[in-house]
């Protein structure tokens, strides 16, 4: 897989780039039958994120009134947000096929990924010196990225089912397919992270 992040020396901080970042490491070839079975594999993990998206968007509200009452994000829900993201994020690729290592039962709440899995997703909250005004108006702010966002799901759900043809016949990701693949999860990743209230820097219109 393409690396998503450019990093300093200075401990992997990470700069020109949105403050939620996924990498994912995908093997050259995969078995024929992975598109058929993964799926069904990761029935227990998609279970368990869906109840963790559930508990972050009640968390949000939480979130929200913290912020716009105290400016601040309380770091404890805001681990906890990070912890549903990743936890979707690893759910989601594997049953799609990204790579082949299942994923663990991990809830480390940490912004950083703790390792361990093809899939790497760290996020930077931003917990304090937050802008009241963009988070109380976030579900208005929110519209414009959420119609970018659903632009890019048409395009990269589509190139997910011609990849799943193709990996089943031949056992390879064609790589014009996955790039559109990732684009869809790069930009699902910083949507989550600034509907969460994660971060008010507003998604970028890019899939880079």
């Amino acid at each position: 897989m393409i690396v998503e992040a450019i990093r300093n020396q200075d401990g992997g901080k990470t700069m020109n780039e949105y403050p939620a970042t996924i990498e994912v490491d995908s093997p050259q070839r995969l078995d024929n039958w992975r598109p058929l079975v993964q799926w069904v594999l990761a029935i227990p993990h998609l279970i368990i994120s869906n109840v963790l998206d559930n508990l972050a968007r009640a968390v949000s509200l939480v979130s929200w009134f913290a912020i716009v009452f105290t400016g601040k994000l309380p770091e404890g829900l805001a681990n906890l947000q990070c912890m549903a993201i990743r936890y979707s994020a690893r759910a989601q690729t594997y049953a799609g096929f990204l790579h082949s290592t299942y994923p663990p039962f991990d809830f480390s709440m940490t912004p950083a990924d703790p390792g361990g899995m093809p899939v790497r997703v760290n996020i930077r909250p931003q917990l304090e010196d937050r802008n009241r005004l963009t988070v109380g108006l976030r579900i208005i702010w929110l519209i414009p990225a959420l119609l970018f966002a659903a632009l890019i799901a048409i395009v990269g759900l589509v190139c997910w089912f011609l990849a799943f043809w193709a990996v089943l016949f031949t056992g390879r990701w064609p790589e014009g397919l996955r790039s559109w693949v990732m684009k869809l999860q790069r930009v699902g990743l910083r949507v989550s992270a600034y509907a969460y209230l994660l971060t008010d820097e507003f998604p970028p219109f890019t899939t880079d």
